[in-house]
């Protein structure tokens, strides 16, 4: 596996992985039929670090790091992973979370924070855990999961130093 920012020529795959990723409505906050334009402009936000996941030279996972909070906040992380359904149970996005950390800790982040993971998201928090991410607080009804209704979230934390 290979990890590298991000670049402009890399759209037409992160748009198709973000794309595949969203439209079921159930482990993302955005709506299933945004844009390409809208999504790409969040994945590309200037104030964001980042990547693409290569294998054998086809981007199959890409991810996001970037200050949790502004100012007195900002030493905290927040990241996002996005995997190709098609790439599933590889080992990827643990992968792409260990660079992360390795990687937040060198842009001088002490601690990766995870905002919103979806309660019904049983996978991911079970990869979060192993990589050593802890549960530290439950969010009460606030995804609207497109074919459960209102369901909770977690917030997950680790410290980095």
């Amino acid at each position: 596996m290979l990890f590298r920012r991000i670049t402009e020529q890399d759209a037409d795959d992160v748009w198709n992985i973000i794309h595949t990723v969203i439209k079921s409505g159930d482990t993302w906050v955005y709506a299933p039929d945004s844009s390409r334009e809208k999504m790409l402009d969040i994945w590309y936000e200037t104030s964001k670090y980042a990547y693409v996941c290569e294998i054998e030279g086809k981007v199959v996972g890409t991810f996001f790091l970037k200050a949790n909070q502004p100012d007195l906040g900002s030493h905290i992380a927040n990241a996002g992973y996005m995997v190709n359904p098609d790439f599933r149970g590889r080992g990827i996005a643990e992968a792409m979370c260990r660079f992360s950390m390795e990687e937040a800790s060198q842009l001088g982040f002490k601690a990766m924070q995870f905002n919103i993971v979806m309660a019904t998201n049983t996978g991911a928090i079970r990869l979060w855990q192993k990589c050593g991410f802890e549960i530290i607080g439950i969010l009460p009804k606030v995804f609207q999961h497109q074919t459960l209704g209102l369901t909770d979230a977690l917030v997950m934390y680790q410290w980095l130093g």
